[in-house]
């Protein structure tokens, strides 16, 4: 059993549209029990998820080329933009959340997908630069720090999860992040400064971290190592490999964010289809069916920025309704 208060379902971070209120109520609306605070990507760079990001950065400034998001000298418009939509998106949080108890989410891009997506001025990612990757990280998690007590200073009663998004965390271990020039590829960065890295920026938030990737083969082992209480994932994409990592996460009380429902709009089965492949893998791992309910949160599979409004707010309302089905019908 976990020593945090999960709640039964959350969501990913990314929502369609532009309207922080309307959205940060949906959003508390949909997840009584674990509320997370929204982004808006469509609103325009700064409001995706690396410029929003590279916004919390202390005294490390980016804006945006035609090629992605650059490091510069003094902040500028886009940083400045990124910060003023964050704002909003925390004040509308803070509306709909007044009274608020439990756990609420907030979602920030972990140091390695941060530097495999930020270049330095001669247009190279920082992936490849050892001194400019850990210049990074520790930026960030100042940044960070600054970010969690701003959150926990709206929010007085929250439980503040901080969610890591490592989507490229594989690649950047597997030494498969693109040059500039796309021919080549960096060099893979040892296990052991990944992790390290990852315990680090992790260390600013006094409650629980997870980390969350919608690529395929997450390293559960290495993060755990770092010190991840959870990891969400997309559950479609895990193979019989990776049955040993998770029957080990379950068994050491890492929370699983099994992310069942899809991310991008399609017909939704009945609640207790959308987590019967759970049911298969706890069977397959010889797990107790008791623990299911209390060792998972249910998910939309990855953010939901591209699916219409319609679709999003009925895929937040399904996971609420597969996480009810899996604790009210465990076997």
């Amino acid at each position: 059993m976990s020593e945090y208060g999960w709640g039964a379902a959350t969501g990913i971070g990314s929502m369609p549209g532009g309207d922080a209120r309307e959205t940060a109520k949906t959003v508390v609306g949909s997840f009584e029990d674990f509320p997370f605070l929204a982004e808006l990507p469509a609103r325009g760079p700064g409001a995706d998820m690396i410029g929003r990001t590279a916004g919390m950065l202390v005294e490390m400034y980016v804006h945006v080329e035609p090629s992605g998001w650059r490091f510069s000298d003094r902040p500028g418009r886009d940083t400045r933009r990124a910060r003023s939509w964050l704002g909003e998106d925390l004040d509308a949080l803070e509306e709909f959340t007044q009274g608020y108890t439990g756990p609420l989410k907030v979602q920030a891009v972990g140091p390695w997908t941060l530097a495999a997506a930020l270049e330095l001025r001669n247009g190279e990612s920082a992936v490849g630069d050892p001194g400019a990757a850990r210049d990074l990280a520790g930026s960030l998690a100042e940044g960070l720090r600054a970010h969690l007590a701003e959150v926990r200073r709206r929010v007085p009663g929250a439980q503040v999860v901080l969610q890591l998004d490592e989507p490229s965390l594989t690649a950047v271990l597997r030494g498969h992040v693109r040059t500039a020039s796309g021919y080549r590829t960096y060099r893979a960065v040892d296990r052991q400064v990944v992790e390290g890295t990852l315990r680090d920026v992790m260390a600013v938030n006094d409650g629980p971290v997870t980390v969350h990737s919608c690529a395929p083969d997450v390293p559960f082992g290495l993060l755990r190592r770092a010190g991840a209480a959870g990891i969400s994932f997309d559950f479609s994409l895990l193979t019989e490999r990776d049955d040993e990592a998770i029957g080990e996460a379950v068994e050491g009380g890492t929370q699983l964010f099994a992310g069942v429902v899809p991310g991008t709009d399609a017909p939704l089965s009945d609640p207790a289809g959308s987590v019967m492949g759970v049911r298969t893998l706890w069977r397959r791992l010889g797990l107790n069916p008791g623990t299911l309910a209390e060792s998972l949160v249910i998910t939309p599979s990855c953010g939901l920025a591209g699916a219409s409004p319609a679709y999003a707010r009925a895929a937040l309302a399904h996971c609420v309704r597969a996480a009810r089905s899996l604790a009210d019908n465990p076997e």
